[in-house]
C-alpha cells in the first residue's frame, strides 16, 4: 500500500491518502481519543503519542497533532498505523453511524434547502481537498451557523474561509443570508 501525504492549510493537520476508500459515505470526526471507540482505525492512530484529532473522509484520513511535536517524527508511526489497519481487515468504523447532517430534511425551509445544496455542491468538495468538512447547524434570523471539522477545525484560515468565501457565496445566491458564523464547540 502506498499512502500519499498532503499538507493542509492547518499546520497541525496532515492529510493521509491511502489510495483505497476510507468512508463509504459521510465523514467521521474524532476530536479526542475518547470519541474514537467506534473506529478501529482512529483508535489505532490515537495510540500514537501527540495525536489530538482524527478525521475520516471518503478517501483520506486527516490527522491533527499537538503543536510541540514535529511531523517528521510522527509520520512514520501514522503511516504504519494506517497500513496495519487496512491489512487487518477490520472495519474503519464499527457502528455505521453516518454523518447525515448534510442530508436535506423534508421539513427544511426552501432557504435551508438552498443553503445545504450550495454547501454540498460548492463548499464541501473544496473543504475536503484540505482534509476537512463543514456541517450545516442552523439558519435563524439571516444567520447561518456552520461547524468546521477535521483540518478546518482550529485552522488559522478557517475564519477567512467562512467570512470571505462561504458567507460571500451564500449571500450572493440567497439574499436572506446576512452572516455566516462558526458553531462553538
Amino acid at each position: 500500500m502506498f499512502i500519499q501525504t498532503q499538507d493542509t492549510p492547518n499546520p497541525a493537520t496532515l492529510k493521509f491518502i491511502p489510495g483505497v476508500p476510507v468512508m463509504e459515505s459521510g465523514t467521521a470526526d474524532y476530536p479526542a481519543a475518547e470519541s474514537a471507540k467506534s473506529s478501529p482505525l482512529a483508535n489505532r492512530i490515537f495510540q500514537i503519542d501527540g495525536i489530538t484529532g482524527v478525521f475520516l473522509g471518503s478517501d483520506f484520513v486527516a490527522v491533527t497533532k499537538s503543536e510541540e511535536l514535529d511531523w517528521f517524527a510522527l509520520k512514520p508511526s501514522i503511516l504504519a498505523g494506517i497500513m496495519e489497519h487496512f491489512a487487518s481487515g477490520l472495519p474503519v468504523v464499527e457502528s455505521a453511524k453516518q454523518n447525515d447532517a448534510h442530508a436535506t430534511d423534508v421539513a427544511d425551509s426552501e432557504t435551508v434547502q438552498q443553503i445545504k445544496q450550495l454547501l454540498d455542491t460548492r463548499v464541501r468538495p473544496a473543504v475536503a481537498m484540505d482534509g476537512g468538512d463543514i456541517v450545516f447547524q442552523n439558519f435563524e434570523d439571516g444567520i447561518v451557523t456552520l461547524q468546521m471539522r477535521g483540518a478546518c477545525q482550529g485552522c488559522p484560515s478557517s475564519t477567512a474561509t467562512l467570512k470571505m468565501g462561504i458567507e460571500n457565496m451564500l449571500r450572493h445566491y440567497i439574499p436572506e443570508v446576512r452572516e455566516v458564523r462558526s458553531a462553538e464547540l
